[in-house]
Parts: C-alpha cells; structure tokens; sequence
C-alpha cells in the first residue's frame, strides 16, 4: 500500500495535470466542502467553500487556453496520520511570461486531512513572489460489529483523549503566537525568530523566490523593522484559525501589520499559512506562505486590500 506522502503526491498531481488540461471535475476531487483558497487575485479574506472555489476556475481555464503552462517543478509532502502539507512551484504561464521573467514560478501550499480514510485538500495558498516595480473532525475508524461495549468504551475514551490534545496543543500554538505578536511590537528579532525552524521554507511577501532557512528569514524580518525606524509596529492575525493532528499543524489567517508614528500610521492586511512541526516536544514553524492578491488588469499586487 502507498505511503502517506504517497498518496498525496498522487492526489496533487493528478490535480495539477486536471488544472493543466481544464478539467474541472478533476479539479475539484479529493477537496472539502469548507475548502479555503488564498488565491492570487483577490478577495482578500480567500475564497471559502467548494462552490466558491468552483467559481474561480473557468476565468483561468481561459487564460490557460492562451498557451499557458501549469507544471509543478518540485513538490514536498510532509504527512502525519491524519493531517499533512505540502508545497510546491509549478511553471505556471505562457512563453512571453517566461520570456520576460524566466525565473518566475508560482508557488502553492496545500493544507490536508485524512477524511474517511482518504486524503483531501481542505486549504489552498496560491501566491507569485513580489517582483521590482510591484507595490506592495474526522471520522473514527469502522468498529467491528463483534467489538464488545468494553471495546467501544476504550475507544470513545482514547477519542477524547486525542481531541483533549489537540485543543491543548491549538492553544501551545495561539500562545506562540501572541509571543510572536509581543515581540514584533517590542522589535525583538530573536523573540521572532526563537520558533522558527532552522530549515524552514519561507515565501515571503517579495523577492527572492523563496527563502531557505531560518538566517535568511532572520534577514526579512530585520529589514522589515529596519525600515520602520523610531516607528510603532504592531502585528496581529484577528481571524486565526488552527487544524492540529498530533505532531502537524496548519495556521492561517489575515495579517494585519501597522506601522504608526505620532498619528500618522500605515497599515496593510495580507494572506499568511504557517506551517509547524513538533520536535523535541516543541512547537517550530517549517513551512510559511506569505502574499497579497494579484490584480490581472494591472499586474500589480494589491496591497491596499481590506477586510
């Protein structure tokens, strides 16, 4: 029988080769009904629901029937027994696209469940590097009908067992949260940093492409409060939400960032996935997925978005 990773390297790539070809039913396979896609172009809070999802679809099958590639070039998978991500870049464009930006790639994030005893996708991020000149529950396993009462106890607590972990480790992982939230405002790079995973795979709002390991997000983040100055920074995510299964979760939400000085302030809303693992009984990030949506008409990101 197929691994995890297996099956789920399977499933998105039978997708990508359902997208490539506009095969909607193929597309929209092996997705919950709650799906949540942060897609491209807007809306800012993410296209929520399958016939929402649905709905996104024929506009690109247009452009894609211009000549437009969908390719995935690499894809990772990281899977535990009922939750998994993966994420991947995938040439996705056509031959003058490519002429001007040869290096350009679009790059995904898949969040998963196991649901039933399959795989299904139940969010989606979808974002291009910011380039010069942009602005900026699941089901118990069958019960044998022989399995005794005591049987069915043993399980029904073993249940709860697990739910009671999961809600305690959402709650390890708000809190890392706030700290992070609590050291942006006091520009504590290592309090920022102190989370992240040493091989972490961070795209980021701008260039490059993507950014490999924790020194090169450490240089982001100093930028970032290098460039507000004597300025207040806050960050917060008002609509956080958490899917926990034992040593994996997925984290996503809104970014809002606002940077103030006397009362003058600036702030931007933007689409974040984050991805964690437990090692060594710890909470770190491996994995974030950072973007604002893509206006087609303009080509520029639309950084000016709200709520």
């Amino acid at each position: 029988m197929a691994s995890n990773e297996e099956q789920i390297r399977t499933l998105i790539e039978h997708w990508a080769e359902a997208v490539h070809h506009g095969d909607l039913t193929g597309v929209l396979a092996d997705h919950t009904q709650d799906i949540v896609m942060f897609d491209v172009p807007p809306p800012q809070q993410g296209v929520r629901g399958l016939d929402a999802y649905r709905e996104t679809w024929p506009p690109f099958f247009r452009w894609q029937a211009q000549g437009a590639s969908f390719d995935i070039e690499s894809l990772e998978v990281t899977a535990g027994e009922d939750v998994a991500f993966a994420y991947a870049l995938l040439r996705c464009g056509t031959e003058r696209d490519f002429a001007d930006n040869p290096e350009n790639r679009l790059r995904l994030t898949f969040g998963l469940r196991k649901q039933a005893g399959r795989w299904v996708i139940v969010h989606e991020h979808h974002s291009f590097p910011l380039t010069d000149g942009s602005t900026a529950a699941d089901p118990a396993p069958g019960q044998d009908h022989a399995a005794t009462e005591q049987d069915h106890a043993v399980a029904e607590q073993g249940h709860a067992a697990v739910q009671q972990e999961h809600a305690e480790a959402e709650q390890e992982l708000r809190r890392l949260h706030q700290r992070w939230f609590a050291s942006t405002t006091a520009k504590d790079l290592d309090g920022l940093m102190a989370p992240i995973a040493d091989d972490v795979v961070s795209y980021e709002h701008d260039q490059a492409l993507q950014c490999i390991g924790v020194e090169t997000v450490r240089e982001v983040c100093k930028a970032g409060l290098d460039a507000a100055g004597d300025s207040s920074v806050t960050w917060h995510v008002p609509d956080l939400k958490i899917l926990v299964n034992g040593d994996l979760a997925v984290a996503w939400g809104l970014n809002h960032v606002e940077v103030s000085a006397g009362s003058q302030s600036v702030d931007t809303w933007s689409r974040g996935t984050r991805i964690f693992q437990r090692r060594d009984g710890a909470w770190s990030m491996t994995h974030q997925h950072l973007s604002y949506p893509f206006d087609p008409a303009t080509g520029e990101a639309k950084t000016d978005l709200r709520p």
